[in-house]
């Protein structure tokens, strides 16, 4: 089951790197009192250290950190870039879609990935949230 909210959901963020694009989303998991600070810092410096394994499928990342690391509760936010962003992938990079998880505990964030999974293996409610989405109302219709 994913929780999503108006409040978690951005469109069309413009973002100068993998960096900023990772800190926009999960500064609306701070936003809505999901994560810290301290959680946001954390996906970064994971991104930084491990490099682009947060790159799950074509135009797609799922930035994350240990609940430990300032994760409040669960929940994930979704954020589609104006223009798109390299990360570093070999095949999978430039980046469009930045869906940040946060978990509070290693099941739930399995469950949060295979329920973003689930939604984004379908190609067109991933069209429409990658191409033609006009509103947060509107992604939240198909997730």
């Amino acid at each position: 089951m994913l929780t999503l909210t108006e409040g978690l959901i951005e469109l069309d963020v413009k973002a100068k790197d993998a960096e900023d694009a990772i800190r926009k989303a999960g500064q609306l998991l701070v936003t809505e009192g999901l994560a810290d600070q301290g959680y946001v810092d954390a996906m970064v410096k994971g991104f930084k250290e491990v490099g682009p394994y947060i790159v799950v499928a074509p135009n797609i990342a799922f930035p994350h950190a240990r609940p430990e690391l300032g994760a409040k509760e669960k929940g994930v936010s979704l954020i589609r870039l104006s223009q798109p962003v390299v990360f570093g992938h070999p095949t999978n990079d430039p980046i469009t879609l930045v869906c940040a998880l946060c978990g509070t505990d290693s099941t739930s964030h399995i469950q949060m990935l295979q329920a973003l999974a689930d939604i984004l293996r379908d190609e067109e409610k991933l069209n429409v949230i990658m191409n033609t989405a006009t509103s947060k109302e509107e992604i939240l219709s198909i997730i």
